[in-house]
């Protein structure tokens, strides 16, 4: 039954927040919660080193399949699919059963259609591969925000996903390091086997080691005290559906739907843009990619932490996290001249800030649910955000799809990239122009 909700003032709540986030730290004798993000970070390159793949070996699959762009583009649509149907059901289940038994049931799934890869006969196996993969991978996001949400307070929030999300610039760095190498040594499908059963390796650190805060042994009393510092929550069930009709939601979910879909062009069609451009091909867009990718990275944890500082300095959540995120969002607006740039480094660098301005726009846009919803809610709210944000990349996998047969020209896709976060940004003031916490399900008490 659905606890009755509880008013407060919104001026005096963020201000509260505000002002706690503003104190020194409390001595803290432990720091396990900096190991769980640990595993969170290694999860997400994992995760990325395994969607990511495809478009590394776009060149090799469409020589043996025979792709043309649509192909391409309709494979890259199947796993959007699933990852917008695994999302809605991932977010439920997390909430359901807790973070770590469904972080360990997402990995499991998603690294078993990642190996499964390696065996495929047809390019309709291989569009039922990716499918599969889609409906694991997309647990990977609700679990660890539900982790950070019950092993962080909400002043180091915004810096704990910052540090994990970066995992997906790792996971992008590895790949056309490692990838390329194996493939030219051992073939395609020994890429996919030899680093699905590599990953397993994880799966066994977090079931040993993972466990909510209270019920973890080496977390000292001043460390959980600092974890449970924010206003304590009112128990009880967050109904799913009630979820549509909160503007909270809509909050997380509009721009999710406007700049995860950049993101999925990023990962999946840069080879073939660096190919293409500069006649690069498997064995020399390596290096650029890395380059792009460790801007990535930069952006990712700077994004965090430049909120979390401003939070530490008094400043309010919600002006925190729209400074920040007006500067990401004006630092993408220059990839839309990179189509008529015609030097490689020069060109690299501007999809790398680019790239960071994502990460860091994503460090804080992922902490929404956790600022503006009970922790109950966290993993079904992210569920319907991921949903949006995978429909836009299905839409974008068409677009890309069409413009190349049609122009062969990347043009208009790096003008969507480039305006597409300030449009997020606007989308974020207007539907909740304070960002202070719902009042519907009594969020404190």
């Amino acid at each position: 039954m659905l606890t009755e909700p509880v008013e407060w003032d919104g001026d005096a709540e963020e201000s509260n927040v505000a002002a706690s986030c503003a104190e020194p730290d409390v001595p803290i004798v432990s720091r396990v919660r900096w190991t769980v993000c640990g595993l969170l970070f290694a999860a997400t390159a994992i995760n990325y080193v395994d969607r990511q793949m495809i478009g590394v070996l776009k060149p090799v699959l469409e020589q043996e399949f025979g792709w043309s762009e649509a192909h391409y583009a309709d494979i890259v649509l199947w796993f959007q699919a699933a990852y917008a149907i695994g999302f809605l059901v991932a977010g439920r289940f997390v909430d359901a059963v807790g973070a770590r038994l469904g972080y360990a049931v997402a990995f499991t799934l998603w690294t078993a259609a990642h190996i499964a890869h390696g065996l495929v006969g047809s390019v309709a196996q291989f569009a039922a591969a990716r499918f599969a993969l889609g409906l694991g991978e997309a647990g990977n996001f609700p679990s660890g925000l539900k982790a950070v949400a019950e092993w962080f307070p909400q002043r180091e929030r915004a810096f704990a996903i910052g540090l994990f999300n970066a995992g997906a610039n790792v996971g992008a760095i590895a790949t056309p390091l490692i990838v390329p190498a194996i493939t030219l040594a051992y073939g395609w499908r020994m890429a996919f086997i030899a680093t699905g059963v590599i990953s397993l390796v994880w799966l066994v650190a977090w079931l040993a080691f993972y466990r909510r805060p209270e019920q973890h042994a080496k977390v000292a009393p001043a460390e959980l005290a600092l974890i449970r510092s924010d206003p304590v929550e009112v128990a009880g069930k967050v109904p799913w559906l009630r979820l549509f009709a909160v503007r909270e939601t809509w909050a997380y979910v509009v721009p999710k739907f406007l700049t995860d879909p950049i993101w999925w062009m990023f990962l999946f069609w840069l080879p073939d843009f660096l190919g293409k451009r500069y006649g690069l091909d498997l064995t020399s867009f390596g290096i650029p990619l890395v380059v792009i990718y460790l801007l990535s990275d930069a952006g990712s944890v700077a994004g965090g932490w430049a909120s979390s500082r401003l939070l530490q300095r008094g400043w309010s959540v919600n002006a925190a996290r729209k400074a920040t995120m007006l500067a990401c969002a004006l630092a993408a607006v220059p990839i839309v001249t990179v189509q008529y740039v015609d030097r490689l480094w020069l060109a690299v660098l501007l999809i790398g800030l680019a790239t960071a301005a994502h990460q860091a726009f994503s460090a804080n846009l992922l902490t929404l649910p956790s600022d503006l919803f009970p922790r109950r809610a966290i993993g079904s709210v992210v569920g319907i955000g991921g949903t949006a944000g995978a429909i836009g990349g299905m839409l974008i996998a068409k677009f890309v799809g069409y413009v190349l047969d049609l122009s062969d020209s990347y043009a208009p896709i790096f003008a969507v990239a480039g305006s597409a976060y300030l449009l997020a940004l606007l989308a974020i003031h207007v539907i909740s122009p304070r960002l202070q916490p719902t009042r519907s399900f009594g969020t404190v008490i």
